[in-house]
């Protein structure tokens, strides 16, 4: 089944999009949008993962807020409070996790604003067994060692809010906590190139993603605890 339903986040309904088969057993992904809010573009993305066997569960972070233009998002994404933000993102994972039992494994998967909070987010919920980011990092070596679940990334080549360096920082930064890491770029791609509705977007690097990321997921939620 799949649409919109709510998770009480300190007893206020907060929106999300739910999608696939939400049962016991099946593998669970946590989806966190980009700073664009919830949009389309993730509710499609939603729908995919849903059509490839997971359950997902893509809380609004934004309180029902959508940006338009680069702007807008950058404002919605700087103003937003990271207390209500974590509050949601893990009430969204406990929701998750009740709904698929204790069978079920979990992942975060991030878009750029998305990927830091899909990083942060097994720090606090060890049901959550891996990370997928976006073109989205965090190199704050607290936070990358306190956590061991492997992370899939996908970068684009031309980046100005991720670096060649930045990339290269997350990635040592996760190899020298001990964590398993695969990270890939794309070439010719920029920010949002797996976004169908940016002018970025580029079909045959989003397709790739999509399947290394599924792929990665099946192994992952497949695999025994760690």
């Amino acid at each position: 089944m799949a649409g919109f339903e709510t998770v009480d986040v300190s007893g206020k309904p907060v929106r999300l999009y739910a999608a696939g088969t939400l049962s016991h057993r099946a593998p669970g992904v946590l989806l966190l949008h980009a700073w664009w809010g919830l949009n389309d573009d993730v509710v499609g993305y939603a729908e995919r993962l849903a059509s490839a066997g997971f359950a997902v569960l893509a809380p609004d972070l934004f309180n029902g807020q959508i940006a338009s233009t680069t702007e807008e998002a950058e404002r919605l994404a700087t103003t937003s409070d990271d207390a209500a933000t974590r509050a949601i993102v893990l009430a969204s994972v406990v929701q998750l996790a009740e709904r698929l039992g204790p069978a079920s494994r979990l992942a975060a998967l991030g878009f750029s604003f998305g990927a830091a909070w899909a990083i942060w987010a097994p720090n606090k919920r060890d049901r959550i067994a891996a990370t997928v980011v976006y073109y989205g990092t965090w190199v704050e070596e607290s936070v990358l060692a306190a956590s061991h679940v492997p992370v899939l990334g996908h970068f684009a080549e031309d980046d100005p809010y991720e670096t060649a360096e930045t990339v290269d920082a997350f990635e040592k930064g996760l190899k020298d906590a001990g964590r398993e890491a695969t990270i890939y770029g794309y070439p010719g791609t920029g920010h949002w190139f797996a976004e169908p509705s940016k002018e970025a977007y580029r079909a045959e690097a989003a397709n790739l993603a999509f399947e290394r990321t599924v792929t990665f997921l099946r192994h992952e939620l497949a695999a025994p605890a760690r």
